[in-house]
């Protein structure tokens, strides 16, 4: 199903955790900007309107109250399928956007909480709330945490299986509600260190100018961006390696020890699960319990959405 074409001023509004926004990407006094902001930019030509993030602050170095594209950025570091859905949701919908981007779910793969059922009902009632308001949805799956921080295989093969599961519900969903959707959780941009950050979890300034140009490509496709393309060059000096792990040591160490006080417990089950389904050559017993959940999820989706009977 091909997007409408926008008419008028694009009201493009982004929702999600630290990737959406910006965590990576640096522009001065503590600011993010990240690929949201970046793509804002090339959506219609002329100067992108004001860029708001959640407590209403500018992001990015340059600031219009009007323009062609009018961006506002809801997305918060630390985002889990459930927050976005209760505090971000509501205040997009008030916004009515044109284009409206929903990344999330990593950060649910790193709590014990985890349930894919429930990640899946979340993502189902956002992307319906807002395509149903005539929004052109945007979403991208992504690389598993585990292998992004080079955890051994016992750690890294869960947390892969997780968010797969969490890919396949978000590539279902996608194509049931004719979002465009970026394929981001595999490529060599994975494995480029000068895409990414010093945590090894966030994009640099030059990996959110590729999630940037990749949205902005597959729009232009749709005749949904019609100005310039982000360009991939950095814009900033990259952090020197001392500025990188005085980051990493102080705000990045803060951000791996809350996760772990949460998930580490639980990992160390799962890991230990892993290598004894590996030591009796069952490994794909876990794949295919996983797979499983993802179908049971979108089922009990399929179910709820039909009309009851008279």
């Amino acid at each position: 199903m091909r997007p409408p074409r926008f008419e008028g001023p694009v009201r493009f509004v982004a929702l999600g955790d630290s990737l959406t926004e910006g965590v990576g990407d640096p522009v001065g006094d503590g600011a993010w900007r990240g690929w949201a902001a970046l793509l804002a930019a090339g959506l219609a030509e002329g100067p992108a309107g004001l860029a708001e993030g959640p407590a209403g602050l500018a992001q990015g170095p340059a600031e219009f109250p009007e323009g062609p594209v009018r961006f506002t950025n809801l997305a918060v570091s630390g985002s889990q399928t459930r927050d976005v859905l209760e505090r971000q949701l509501p205040a997009a919908l008030e916004m009515r956007p044109d284009l409206v981007s929903v990344v999330v779910g990593v950060n649910d793969t790193l709590r014990c909480t985890f349930d894919i059922q429930a990640v899946a009902a979340r993502l189902d009632q956002m992307y319906a709330a807002l395509t149903g308001q005539g929004a052109v949805l945007l979403t991208a799956c992504l690389p598993g945490p585990g292998a992004m921080l080079g955890l051994p295989g016992a750690l890294a093969h869960p947390l892969a299986r997780r968010q797969r599961a969490v890919n396949a519900v978000v590539h279902a969903l996608s194509d049931r509600y004719g979002a465009v959707h970026l394929h981001a959780c595999e490529g060599d941009w994975i494995t480029d260190r000068a895409l990414w950050s010093a945590d090894r979890l966030h994009p640099a300034e030059r990996g959110h100018r590729q999630l940037a140009l990749r949205f902005h490509a597959l729009l232009k496709e749709h005749g949904l961006a019609t100005g310039p393309a982000p360009s991939p060059e950095p814009e900033f000096p990259v952090p020197t390696r001392a500025a990188s792990l005085w980051w990493l040591a102080t705000a990045g160490t803060g951000w791996v020890a809350r996760r772990c006080t949460d998930l580490l417990p639980q990992l160390l089950t799962l890991a230990a699960d892993e290598l004894r389904h590996r030591a009796r050559g069952t490994s794909a017993r876990l794949d295919l319990r996983a797979s499983a959940a993802v179908s049971a999820a979108l089922a009990a989706l399929s179910v709820a959405e039909q009309p009851d009977a008279a």
